[in-house]
């Protein structure tokens, strides 16, 4: 284990982008994955090829502090990780680097995005707290953004995942970064065929909209929607949209419905709060669908407005939502499938593979 580079991911919950960089940088190196804490339950056969993550059990080893806050829970395991020399290491995520005191040898920062809740979005997770928690958990927010900020310091180098997170590194934190998107298994999507429904993919959580776009098809009962992830807004969607019969909210599909479902819909749909990179619209434009995306963050890098895709104003509403849906009919749809297609290839995991390795290589000749 000494001679082996270590790649180290906050947790292993669901099968997100972020745990799909993790792997593939794990596949690469020929590292060993650790993380906070895995529900292998959650992953599909071979996702890890037959090298699962080492689990340190931070909710088991810390049940208390588990309770209060899963975020001080896993900050404190990644404090106590054990002291080891590797050749280099790989920090995926925002917990992770707080191990970075633990590690000698080189480290490498793959920047998802600096936290956003100590940072832009600071105020509307504050917001979210009942106000006789809010000023406790202020006080935990300073600490952790001290702590991360001296962790991103002592990295060798950083990767952001997009423009848009360098940018905020270099906005929130004065650091410079190098850029390199994320893995994209293009291959595993393609067109299928052209069924009358849109598809949202994107995690069921506050700052994803998903609930904007259910609000929309409520109001367009001759359109389909099917909703897919999961997230802490999943049982709020649900009744929402419990006495819609053009609305079908599945939460956590397998792989191949994902594949099937993004390569027989019209369109999906994917209007994010200033989304970091956004893994899901490149999946669509692979299966040759277009992205009803959102003018904001990540998507600016990926999805092109009137070629593979419709962007909404940035903070949509469902009424934007209803005119974009509106405007991208079947035959728009089907027009830009071959844009869509060539575009995705851009953004394919033989480049992310290829960039990481001369990143690596750099630091560590």
């Amino acid at each position: 284990m000494r001679h082996s580079p270590l790649i180290l991911h906050d947790a292993f919950a669901f099968p997100g982008g972020g745990e799909k960089v993790a792997q593939c940088l794990a596949e690469l190196t020929g590292g060993i994955l650790w993380t906070a804490q895995f529900n292998a339950q959650a992953f599909p056969e071979g996702f890890f090829k037959d090298r699962p993550p080492m689990d340190m059990r931070a909710r088991e080893r810390h049940p208390d502090l588990a309770r209060w806050s899963e975020t001080a829970c896993f900050w404190r395991t990644f404090a106590e990780f054990p002291a080891i020399a590797p050749p280099y290491a790989v920090f995926s995520g925002s917990l992770a680097p707080l191990a970075h005191k633990r590690i000698t040898g080189k480290k490498i920062l793959y920047c998802h995005t600096p936290p956003r809740i100590l940072y832009d979005q600071r105020d509307f997770y504050l917001r979210g707290k009942p106000p006789m928690k809010r000023q406790a958990y202020a006080a935990f927010l300073w600490a952790f953004e001290r702590a991360y900020a001296r962790a991103a310091r002592a990295m060798d180098v950083i990767v952001a995942n997009s423009q848009n997170v360098a940018h905020r590194l270099g906005s929130f934190l004065q650091l410079d970064s190098v850029v390199v998107p994320p893995p994209v298994r293009t291959a595993d999507f393609s067109w299928i065929a052209q069924e009358d429904f849109y598809l949202s993919t994107a995690r069921v959580d506050r700052l994803k909209r998903v609930e904007v776009i259910a609000e929309a098809f409520l109001g367009m009962p001759e359109k389909r929607l099917v909703i897919v992830s999961g997230g802490s807004e999943l049982e709020k969607v649900r009744a929402m949209c419990a006495e819609a019969p053009n609305i079908e909210v599945r939460g956590w599909v397998s792989p191949e419905d994902l594949r099937r479902l993004t390569g027989t819909c019209l369109a999906t749909i994917y209007i994010p709060r200033d989304e970091d990179f956004g893994i899901s619209p490149v999946e669509s434009m692979a299966a040759g669908k277009p992205v009803i995306g959102v003018a904001e963050g990540g998507l600016l890098e990926t999805v092109r407005e009137g070629s593979t895709g419709i962007l909404l104003r940035a903070n949509p509403d469902a009424g934007d939502v209803a005119r974009a849906v509106a405007q991208m009919t079947p035959e728009l749809a089907l027009s830009m499938r071959p844009a869509c297609e060539a575009r995705a290839k851009r953004f394919d995991e033989a480049a992310f593979r290829e960039k990481m390795a001369k990143v690596i290589a750099d630091v560590t000749s």
